[in-house]
Parts: structure tokens; C-alpha cells; sequence
């Protein structure tokens, strides 16, 4: 190995400098898991003035090399992440959003893998599952190495709701949220448990009076979650770009850490051919490793409806 890919420096490409690109991007600097983060955007001027104000911060956390670039500058990057993408526009349906950002990414997708044909490619863009679809397709690489974000926000969201019911650290609940991220997504409560007891043992043990009315209002909160905070203040980039960051140590840390991302399924319960989210292990190589879990019969069933839809969604775009 030449000594310049020896102590080549950690490069993470973020392309879309919007409010999800930015604080991704700002977490990264702060984290000092990379030591060059380059920043692309349509918008040449976004992209230079979010790489000012993250130089600015470089003093006060970690050194890091940050600066607006070209797709040439993915070249090299254990990791893109794709932020970009439209928001969908009043009266417009889920399926014209589909379109537009399929057409964005055609020309997005393609010249990240052209510069970066050994990267991993991270998407985060909505709908991130049927997108991170269209990525793989577009790119041409190994499915390990095209994912989404996918269901690790929502899994974040239940976990943290859960422990405000229960009070108890969220970190100690262990739930997931798998499927679509979105509108058919599922809560795998069969799993869920806090200190290895599933919910409701937890409950008749501690001497709490849980309901299912509580637990399926829990889920509600979840699975709308987007909606209200969209409603209040126009959008969500804290907690994603949060759980961005936490998938992007996985990878340049290769931990072989088990997160739901979406991910190419087949042979899962009949499942084939889609991208969804199920708990994965994530390291160097990108999605190592689908995890197969025990679901309870109606579980299985909201994943499969899941999985028909997110296949009838790519179908109607053409791949």
C-alpha cells in the first residue's frame, strides 16, 4: 500500500447543504470523526457559506478541513451522504415528490459514483427508502454499499417516548420501529423490552399500569412525529442529522453496530426485491448483515404491506 493511502485523510462528502446537510455536517465537525468534510450543493453559495461558519467553529472543537466542492471532490470519501432533494409542495402528492427527487437524483447519483466508485453512498432524502432504491440502481454499486437512513429516526422517536412513559433513560429501552419510514411503517412491540423484560412484563413487575391505549398513542406520537414539528417550526434536521452521524461512525469506525436502516431485502419472510428498514449490522463495508427477527403475526403483516406499497411506489417510477 502507497504511504499517501496510508495517511490519506478521513473525507466525508455531504451533498445538499440544506438544514438536514448543514447539521449533519455541523455534528461531524464537532464529533472529529472526519478530518475533511466537503460540502455540495446546487447553490454554490449555501454550500461556501455553511463551510465558512463550520471553519469558524473548527477552532473551538476539532481541526478539520471544510470546504464547498464539486462532485470530483467525492473522490476518495469513505462516505456521501445525500441530503438533497425538493420538500413537498402544498397540494402535491407523495408520489409527484417521488418523481421530482428520482429526477434530482439521476443527476446526483450517477456522478458521485463515477468520482467514487469505492464510497459508500448514504441517503437521507425522502422518501429515503423508495429513494435509496433509485440510488442503487443509478450508481451501478454493490447494494452493501447504497442505504438509507430509514427507520433509525423513527426507532430514535419511540425509544424516546417510550422512556418518558416509563421513565427511564431512553438509552435503556430497546425498541424498533421497522418498514417504511413513513405512513405504513411498523412498531415491533413483541421485541420491545427495558433491562431484557419485554413491555409488559416490565410493567406487572414494577407495579405500573400500563395500557395499550398509552403504548398505541406512543406509536401515533412516532409515526406523526414529522408533521407536528414541521407544523411548529417548518421543518426537522436535529434528529436526523443526529442519527446520520451515529450511522456514519458505524461505518468509518467499522463498530458492526445494529441500526435500522433501509436496506435492499430479499428473502426476508417472502419479502423480495425492496428497500426497507429492519435492524442491520452497519460497519466498514457498509450493511453487513440483515438481522432476521421473530415477529408476531400482526407485525409480519404490516411489514409486508409495507413492502407492497414501497414496490408498487418504485414500479411507478420505473425501476
Amino acid at each position: 500500500m502507497a504511504a499517501d493511502e496510508i495517511h490519506r485523510p478521513t473525507r466525508v462528502a455531504v451533498v445538499g447543504a440544506g438544514n438536514v446537510g448543514a447539521t449533519f455536517a455541523y455534528a461531524l465537525l464537532i464529533s472529529g470523526l472526519a478530518s475533511e468534510i466537503v460540502l455540495i450543493d446546487a447553490n454554490r453559495a449555501r454550500a461556501e457559506g455553511e463551510a465558512m461558519d463550520l471553519n469558524h467553529a473548527a477552532p473551538l472543537s476539532h481541526p478539520a478541513r471544510v470546504w464547498a466542492g464539486e462532485y470530483a471532490d467525492t473522490a476518495g470519501a469513505a462516505v456521501t451522504v445525500v441530503t438533497a432533494g425538493s420538500a413537498q409542495r402544498p397540494g402535491e402528492t407523495r408520489l409527484d415528490l417521488t418523481a421530482r427527487n428520482a429526477a434530482i437524483f439521476r443527476s446526483i447519483i450517477p456522478e458521485i459514483a463515477r468520482h467514487n466508485p469505492n464510497g459508500i453512498i448514504l441517503i437521507a432524502t425522502n422518501p429515503v427508502d423508495v429513494l435509496s432504491h433509485v440510488a442503487w440502481k443509478l450508481s451501478g454499486l454493490p447494494r452493501a454499499r447504497v442505504f438509507g437512513s430509514g427507520t433509525v429516526l423513527d426507532t430514535a422517536r419511540f425509544r424516546y417516548l417510550l422512556s418518558k412513559y416509563f421513565d427511564v433513560d431512553p438509552r435503556s429501552v430497546h425498541a424498533y420501529i421497522i418498514g417504511e419510514h413513513g405512513d405504513s411503517e411498523v412498531p415491533v412491540w413483541s421485541l420491545a423490552n427495558i433491562a431484557g423484560m419485554q413491555l409488559a412484563v416490565y410493567c406487572s413487575q414494577n407495579n405500573m399500569g400500563c395500557t395499550q391505549q398509552d403504548l398505541q398513542e406512543i406509536f401515533h406520537q412516532t409515526r406523526d412525529a414529522a408533521y407536528h414539528i414541521i407544523e411548529r417550526k417548518g421543518a426537522t434536521y436535529y434528529a436526523i442529522g443526529s442519527g446520520l452521524l451515529r450511522i456514519v461512525e458505524a461505518i468509518l469506525r467499522d463498530q458492526s453496530t445494529v441500526m435500522s436502516v433501509s436496506s435492499y431485502i430479499e428473502g426476508y419472510y417472502d419479502i423480495e426485491g425492496v428497500y426497507l428498514s429492519l435492524p442491520s449490522i452497519v460497519d466498514a463495508g457498509g450493511v453487513e448483515r440483515v438481522l432476521r427477527l421473530e415477529l408476531a403475526p400482526d407485525e409480519l403483516l404490516g411489514l409486508r404491506n409495507s413492502a407492497n406499497l414501497l414496490k408498487q411506489m418504485v414500479a411507478q417510477l420505473g425501476f
